[in-house]
């Protein structure tokens, strides 16, 4: 995370991640139901992915890309 790509990497990780936290009932309740605070990250977080989900898609690949290829 010392990087800006770490940093790039772990903020994608971490929007894909909630995204799909929010999709499962349980986990919505429990982890995504606080909208301020520290848990109020990871629910802003899953309210990105969730809307912008194309432009967080198409991030992921060029991370991917630039990952493995260019790095």
């Amino acid at each position: 995370v010392y990087s800006l790509d770490g940093l790039l990497v772990f903020g994608l990780l971490l929007v894909c991640t909630c995204a799909y936290l929010r999709k499962v009932p349980r986990l919505k309740a429990w982890l995504l139901s606080e909208k301020r605070g520290v848990w109020g990250v990871f629910y802003k977080a899953a309210v990105i992915g969730t809307r912008l989900h194309v432009a967080v898609a198409v991030s992921c690949v060029l991370m991917a890309f630039y990952v493995l290829v260019v790095k």
